[in-house]
């Protein structure tokens, strides 16, 4: 069978790779186009192989919403480059990712990457965007939320996302906590969810900083309460002065409008990663010496 112009197109559209490596895999299959997937696959497997090396910092934190708004996924899955975190490609990869997560109820990333889509598995599709793209792509970790309240939901610029879960309140609100959430990143809902070690590490160091103190004992101590109180302060989403209006606390707001945050969570792309720092300057120079 002859390889056409027109079969080369329709390999190309169901698998995303280039013109020559469709023409090559037609020609190596006799023209079978089942036959051409799959050794595009097997081909783009070895590829993705080859990059998942390569350190993938950047990206995208997609999500997905149910229907209710009672459920709510956000994933992030990494690129090596900025360029290729605003693909079309990539992000409709990422968006099916988030969509999986949510209507699959998978426990973990090896589940959720072995669930359906279009015919092939998320991690057969992850595998054929590395080869089409030719950058490490990963899927990194997902955050699900469940309520029975409301669920908020903020995303900015792709690059962060946050899900918080409020008892009492409205969407609006729900979404303004969610994007505090986002700028002034908290660690902890409020005073309380702090762990002990936390706080006695904490105050171990506050005591250290005043102990050449001629002050008496009793004041040191006073000054240390007030420091780590202001300290929780900053660390917790109900100490925090409200990102919209900061003479009020979150708690004050939440109070306002009879509301409380049972929880959240915050993804940021890339957070963790360590990151290759290259100076283009210095790379040229070498190079240049080199020569």
């Amino acid at each position: 069978m002859a390889v056409t112009a027109a079969l080369v197109k329709e390999l190309r559209e169901r698998t995303g790779a280039g013109m020559m490596e469709c023409k090559k895999a037609l020609v190596e299959t006799n023209a079978d186009l089942e036959a051409a997937i799959e050794h595009l696959r097997k081909s783009g497997l070895a590829q993705a192989d080859k990059k998942a090396g390569r350190v993938a910092a950047e990206g995208k934190i997609a999500l997905a919403l149910s229907d209710d708004g009672k459920q709510a996924v956000m994933v992030e899955i990494n690129c090596e480059t900025d360029f290729v975190a605003k693909d079309d490609n990539f992000n409709a990869f990422a968006d099916a990712v988030a969509a999986n997560a949510l209507s699959s109820n998978a426990a973990d990333l090896a589940s959720l990457m072995e669930t359906a889509h279009n015919g092939a598995t998320l991690e057969e599709a992850r595998q054929a965007l590395v080869a089409k793209i030719g950058e490490n792509i990963q899927v990194r970790r997902f955050e699900r939320t469940t309520t029975n309240g409301i669920l908020g939901a903020y995303l900015h610029g792709g690059k962060i996302g946050v899900l918080v879960d409020l008892e009492g309140g409205n969407t609006d609100l729900a979404r303004d906590i969610a994007m505090h959430v986002a700028a002034l990143n908290p660690a902890f809902v409020s005073a309380s969810d702090v762990p002990a070690e936390f706080l006695a590490k904490e105050k171990e160091i506050l005591l250290a900083q005043v102990e050449d103190s001629d002050k008496p004992a009793e004041i040191i101590e006073k000054m240390v309460s007030g420091r780590l109180r202001k300290q929780l302060a900053e660390i917790t989403l109900l100490g925090q002065p409200f990102v919209k209006d900061g003479d009020i606390t979150v708690a004050t707001l939440l109070e306002q409008n009879k509301a409380s945050v049972k929880g959240f969570s915050r993804l940021v792309v890339g957070e963790g990663i360590e990151k290759k720092e290259s100076n283009f300057a210095e790379e040229v120079m070498q190079q240049v010496k080199g020569g």
